[in-house]
């Protein structure tokens, strides 16, 4: 695919026409360079064409009654490139090498129109260079990103043997693109799989960039050895996505932020507080209070309340094993509260319902719990219709298995959209991180 810009320029000389300047000056050997057949255009793969004219007399900026008028001249450009040699052709460089040459001809100044062209010549991105997929697992939430963005879901192609394995392939071109692969990797471990399996074929088609967007990262919850002979699986799938090719991943809520160091490649850790917020925003928190409903989500609830200005309380419990809670107790006055639980996974809802009705029992109004990641396995939609909460709000990181009353889904599509835009821009994100 060709990527192909118009640019048009004035430059303003003194004391030389436009043709002549172009003529006679170093400028004309520097124009030359990026024509067909010039050094620099030959080794990136792009040609750029040049048509001059006068434009007549231009005064000189600045002064008055002078008899000398400065020479004008109007250059356009068409850069044509192909392939991936463009991309990685760094215009800055271009940028502050024009500016320094320029520089040093006092009689010359360049008008705001050059400095639109310097600024297109940064700005490469085209919306043709975007393209948006999703694996299997995460279609829905991938084809609503892509809407956001203003494109359409790319095109994929799945092959599965009768022994289950599968292949993936791109049924487009992504030669030279930013390509954006949506993927949740909850289990089965045939979601990672075919995450791992995108990117490669990715990176054998010649994207420019890959980058693997995961709203939810399995196996976060093995972030260290708790005890002795055990793997640290998120260290595991961070070596995997590196060696499969990622140039960057974006996920949400990681269950531990130190997980971000386990990559080598950039991770953008979005929080899902900034969609959160607006909504207990509308919420009468006059009577409100933040929960955690264990010690080790104490941090995130103090950042709401603190955030809200609220009290905050604590639900602390003890395990002999996963998803088995021994005893629990309540550390705070729930009294008469409007009870708030917020966790970044509910997972069989044990604690988050357990929490809920010792809350009631302690005197609270209410009971609402705030999870990003609906995991929702085993009893947990029975616990959840059984528990003393309220409403239930969670993201669409993950797909409900089914429906319930008590679940409000709230979507990610337009944060995740906007931060892949924002990375396309090289812009910064902080506007997103309201609560860590």
């Amino acid at each position: 695919m060709h990527y192909v810009k118009d640019y048009q320029s004035t430059v303003r000389v003194g004391g030389f026409s436009g043709k002549s300047f172009l003529r006679y000056s170093r400028v004309y050997l520097l124009l030359q360079a990026f024509c067909p057949g010039g050094g620099i255009g030959r080794r990136v793969g792009f040609k750029i064409r040049f048509s001059q004219g006068s434009v007549g007399s231009i005064p000189t900026p600045g002064t008055q009654n002078r008899s000398s008028v400065r020479g004008a001249f109007v250059f356009s450009a068409k850069v044509a490139a192909h392939g991936p040699l463009f991309r990685r052709f760094d215009f800055r460089h271009l940028r502050g090498f024009l500016q320094g040459f320029f520089a040093r001809f006092s009689d010359l100044v360049l008008s705001i129109r050059f400095a639109t062209f310097a600024a297109l010549l940064i700005n490469h991105e085209m919306s043709s260079s975007v393209k948006v997929f999703a694996g299997q697992a995460s279609e829905d939430i991938g084809s609503r990103i892509a809407a956001a963005y203003g494109q359409k879901l790319g095109s994929l192609k799945r092959n599965r043997f009768s022994d289950g394995e599968f292949s993936i392939s791109f049924e487009e071109s992504i030669r030279g693109n930013f390509v954006f692969i949506v993927q949740s990797t909850m289990p089965p471990t045939d979601n990672l799989m075919e995450l791992l399996l995108m990117i490669d074929a990715a990176k054998r088609a010649s994207a420019y960039k890959i980058v693997a967007v995961m709203p939810y990262f399995g196996f976060a919850r093995q972030d260290r050895k708790d005890k002795p002979r055990v793997a640290i699986g998120a260290k595991l799938v961070a070596n995997l996505l590196t060696a499969a090719g990622v140039d960057r991943v974006m996920t949400m809520d990681l269950h531990a932020d130190q997980i971000q160091g386990f990559f080598e490649v950039p991770v953008d850790h979005l929080f899902a507080s900034s969609i959160f917020l607006p909504f207990l925003e509308g919420l009468d928190t006059e009577n409100l209070i933040m929960a955690a409903p264990d010690t080790g989500g104490t941090k995130r609830a103090n950042a709401y309340a603190k955030h809200l200005n609220v009290d905050l309380a604590i639900c602390y419990k003890q395990r002999k094993v996963a998803n088995q809670i021994e005893n629990m107790t309540v550390i705070g006055d729930v009294e008469g509260k409007d009870v708030m639980l917020v966790d970044d996974i509910i997972d069989t809802a044990g604690t988050l319902t357990t929490a809920s009705d010792m809350m009631m029992e302690k005197g609270a109004k209410s009971v609402r719990a705030m999870c990003t990641h609906a995991v929702l396995s085993g009893p947990a939609y029975e616990r959840l219709e059984k528990s003393a909460i309220k409403e239930l709000i969670v993201t669409d990181t993950i797909p409900l298995k089914k429906k319930s009353d008590k679940i409000k889904v709230l979507s990610t599509a337009d944060l995740f959209a906007d931060v892949i835009h924002s990375a396309i821009n090289h812009q910064s994100i902080s506007k997103y991180f309201i609560i860590s």
